[in-house]
């Protein structure tokens, strides 16, 4: 093909690609300020199926000449097979050989086909090689040594289908070369241990009642570890363009770490002394949380994505994405992402676990949930609402409903945390900060990130909760609030976009808050929904001073900066932010 007739196409086709080929540190390379996302048409394949690959791409006026190469990766074997011709010597997407690349310009494309009935590679066939794979499409320097940017598609090829129900009570091993139907509420239990294998597709059934969800008990553990190249992948069922917040239940992971309510705190749950049932389940032993072993391991997640979570099983109860009640501190829970979930993307019902790497995007509720005397360590972590999609709180913090002086006091230690509101109203509460303390909560807060909520950036609700802030239980250093309180046309200064319960808090009169500053964060793309970067650009204040070192405890990292993300992208190919508006095909 001629260069000028590939230009004319526009790359209108390409196919996934991923992987770089020479390592070079990420701030000597130019990052494009182009959108770029391809898809297929589903998740999950059988050999022999057709594909088709679409891509959305807006070049914001770039006129750069790019090298286009495109691939699909087999993650069992890290074998590549380039486009167009599907061989393992790397080309560009016209068949050229590395010293005969033809760059071009990028033309804008919505929703264009790349491979299948009208795309410049033709069709796509799904090879018989099992378990998961990742097609990218990759913008290379003119001489195509130098990754620039890639877009990242995660399909899985399975030999058959299998439907998950009922109780798991021996241990059990979920392979990467079959998908999984979750079918009604599924508990691990009995001390059986659920093992996943890396780039497993787990798949909520809409509609089924009970609703789909895995709980896996404080009786059990779970095994759920995968890694970049094989995220493991819990989604809904719906095709492409129609899922929707809810359309299955969730995780939750159940455990015996120390919990702070008493028994007959609720009539409706009936409970011991530092136990209780699990919030949007029926109380039943094999929902209840709590105990007395603050090391209690109630599994790994790594590498996990839970999408589309949240069913509703009876008004205002309903599934978080991720939840943790009671778990302890030898529990790992590591890059998780929460997308569209209907409920909380993250929460902690009291117990030590930590966690680290989370993204959080497009839920309907709040995005950090604590409560009932949680005492874990929070560290990197970014959480977006669009005005499509508004959600409510970034944090929502509690100590208890049932008594706001309930031992152990909620207080988390959490660095690193990126919030991005929608700048409208919440989804169902009026007034949802950023980070908003209640019920006596307590809670380090430090080097947080908070913009664009329609309410305040802070807020401690009550009496007990700001009798916290006085006793220094309440901490925060190190605060970038910027464009808060914008239902109240507020000043852009940080006294302006707190709440007053916590003015002369914030000016660092009172209490334990220091380093609040109001700037502008200059993230480079964070409202580009389906294909967001939220790093932040050379000469962002999240690099100045006033961020606070985490403690060296082996679990907190050095970050010298302010937010969730520094100039590393370790969002990198596991997560999917594809809205399902911007995907749909008529």
């Amino acid at each position: 093909m001629k260069k000028s007739s590939f230009r004319a196409l526009g790359y209108a086709c390409l196919l996934s690609a991923v992987a770089s080929i020479a390592a070079v540190a990420q701030e000597t390379i130019p990052v494009p300020n182009i959108a770029m996302y391809v898809w297929t048409d589903k998740y999950v394949y059988q050999p022999g199926e057709r594909a088709t690959l679409r891509w959305t791409v807006k070049t914001n006026d770039d006129a750069t000449e790019y090298t286009m190469v495109a691939y699909r990766q087999n993650n069992q074997t890290g074998k590549r097979f380039f486009l167009p011709g599907l061989t393992e010597e790397v080309t560009d997407i016209t068949g050229k050989k590395v010293g005969e690349f033809a760059p071009a310009p990028l033309q804008n494309a919505t929703k264009a086909v790349v491979a299948g009935d009208g795309g410049l590679i033709g069709a796509l066939t799904i090879p018989n090689e099992l378990g998961m794979h990742t097609i990218v499409v990759q913008l290379r320097d003119a001489s195509g040594l130098r990754v620039l940017k890639s877009a990242y598609m995660k399909i899985g090829v399975v030999d058959e289908f299998v439907t998950l129900s009922g109780n798991i009570e021996e241990t059990r091993v979920l392979v990467n070369t079959k998908a999984y139907r979750l079918s009604g509420t599924v508990f691990v239990r009995n001390n059986a241990i659920l093992i996943i294998d890396p780039g497993t597709f787990i798949i909520g059934q809409p509609g089924s009642q009970p609703p789909s969800a895995l709980i896996v008990t404080r009786n059990a553990q779970i095994y759920a570890a995968g890694t970049k190249a094989r995220p493991i992948i819990m989604t809904s069922s719906r095709p492409f363009g129609e899922r929707t917040r809810g359309d299955w239940g969730g995780l939750v992971l159940l455990g015996r770490a120390p919990i702070n309510v008493a028994s007959g705190a609720d009539p409706n749950r009936p409970n011991a002394d530092g136990e209780f049932s699990i919030e949007g389940l029926p109380a039943t032993e094999d929902t209840r949380y709590g105990g007395s072993n603050p090391d209690h391991n109630c599994g790994t997640l790594k590498y996990v994505r839970v999408e589309y979570a949240g069913a509703i099983l009876s008004p205002n109860n309903e599934l978080n994405s991720f939840t943790w009640g009671g778990c302890g501190k030898a529990t790992v829970s590591e890059y998780l992402q929460a997308h569209y979930g209907l409920d909380d993307s993250f929460e902690w019902f009291g117990g030590t676990s930590d966690a680290k790497y989370l993204v959080g995007g497009l839920g309907a509720d709040d995005f950090v949930d604590y409560q009932l005397g949680y005492t874990g360590r929070i560290q990197f972590g970014v959480f977006y609402q669009s005005a499509d999609s508004n959600g409510n709180r970034g944090i929502e913090g509690d100590n208890s409903e049932y008594n706001n002086s309930a031992t152990p006091r909620s207080r988390p230690q959490m660095y690193n945390l990126t919030f991005i509101g929608s700048g409208v109203p919440g989804f169902d509460e009026g007034d949802s900060p950023g980070i908003f303390l209640r019920r006596g909560a307590g809670g380090e807060l430090n080097n947080m990130l908070v913009t664009r909520f329609y309410s305040s950036g802070v807020r401690a609700n009550d009496a007990t909760t700001q009798a916290q802030v006085d006793a220094g239980t309440v901490t925060m250093n190190g605060v970038l609030l910027w464009n808060n309180g914008l239902g109240t046309s507020a000043a852009n200064t940080v006294a302006g976009q707190v709440h007053t319960d916590l003015g002369t808090f914030a000016a660092g009169t009172r209490g334990s808050g220091l380093n609040f500053f109001a700037l502008d964060p200059m993230l480079r793309r964070p409202f580009e929904y389906s294909d967001p970067d939220f790093r932040p650009m050379t000469g962002s204040p999240v690099f100045r001073a006033n961020w606070i070192q985490p403690p060296d405890d082996g679990f907190f990292q050095n970050a010298g900066f302010i937010g969730g993300m520094g100039d590393s992208n370790w969002m990198e190919e596991w997560t999917n932010f594809l809205v399902d508006s911007d995907i749909k095909v008529p």
